[in-house]
């Protein structure tokens, strides 16, 4: 069944907010998801280098501390794939689960991948994770790794990470993991020059979300009318990222999906903000105390030199 009359009512309500927001999950359209990679490839845009660098180095002691081979890997917010065909070597896993929002887009990044491992069985799974994850049940229930690289989870407030991470655990048994990358606490130059590059792709990449809006709630957002806003907010340690209003606007849903509400209106005035994304940035031990909190163990991280982003391989805390 479609997501998309909830995903109508979802973006409407939180337009509807007295500080308006749109969930960052509504980036990952076809092209959000093109603009994310190129994002990846900037060189201010740290992250997934640097992660990229860790599994590189430490692939080998990673698949040691995970010590199961044959596992059904099942990684969450796919994307183009890339990242989990880097684990198949090392992790010998018997079943590959892509998940992801953009259901499109993830079915052509799997059949580029099923050519370059005709082997494994693979399955593709278009799902809103964030609010519930289903696994058909041709997906093996013994061994999982759920595998969320990017530091993804710093999109989540505590309390939802928390929450998302409770969820996942209840889909393990005790012979399961979780594998997660984690964007370490660093200093405001970095960060914000990672959210907000010269070239504007990342500008391009948030105000996407308003095309994707229009395009499932039915909104006339006009892109030009806005312009990209990226910040730190060091006490709580997260980047926010916003829409800001050049101009007064007032922006309006139309009926023409069929779906209610009909007669959507809110009013902007020049220098309002649309809240997109937080990106919480952790410290190790903080994150290990999220990970107890939701019935997992830590059981080893891996970082980098500078110490700006982690690996973290975690079990169910049963299982530690």
């Amino acid at each position: 069944m479609s997501l998309e009359p909830l995903d109508r009512r979802e973006i409407l309500a939180g337009l509807l907010e007295p500080r308006a927001r749109i969930s960052p999950k509504y980036f990952y359209d076809a092209l959000g998801s093109r603009l994310f990679c190129a994002i990846t490839e900037l060189d201010e845009y740290y992250p997934t280098r640097t992660e990229a660098a860790i599994m590189a180095s430490e692939l080998s002691r990673i698949a040691s501390a995970w010590g199961r081979p044959g596992c059904t890997l099942i990684d969450l917010g796919a994307g183009d794939c890339e990242k989990a065909s880097r684990l198949f070597e090392a992790l010998r896993p018997a079943q590959y689960v892509a998940v992801d929002i953009s259901a499109a887009f993830l079915r052509q990044s799997l059949d580029c991948l099923r050519q370059r491992f005709p082997d494994l069985d693979m399955q593709a799974v278009g799902a809103d994770f964030s609010r519930e994850l289903v696994l058909p049940g041709s997906v093996r229930r013994t061994s999982r790794l759920f595998f969320y690289p990017g530091s993804s989870i710093g999109n989540f407030a505590k309390d939802q990470a928390r929450g998302l991470l409770a969820r996942l655990r209840g889909h393990l048994g005790d012979d399961g993991g979780l594998l997660i990358g984690i964007d370490l606490v660093k200093d405001r130059r970095t960060l914000e020059a990672a959210y907000d590059d010269p070239l504007g792709v990342t500008a391009a990449f948030n105000l996407n979300v308003l095309r994707n809006a229009n395009r499932i709630a039915g909104t006339d957002f006009d892109p030009s009318d806005w312009r990209h806003v990226a910040f730190y907010d060091e006490p709580n340690s997260r980047i926010e990222m916003h829409l800001e209003a050049r101009r007064a606007v007032t922006v309006t849903a139309g009926a023409a999906t069929g779906e209610p509400p009909a007669g959507f209106e809110r009013r902007f005035v020049a220098g309002e903000r649309i809240h997109t994304e937080n990106s919480c940035k952790y410290r190790l031990d903080d994150f290990a105390s999220l990970l107890a909190s939701a019935g997992f163990a830590m059981q080893q991280a891996w970082t980098d030199p500078r110490q700006w982003f982690a690996v973290v391989l975690a079990r169910p805390a049963t299982a530690a």
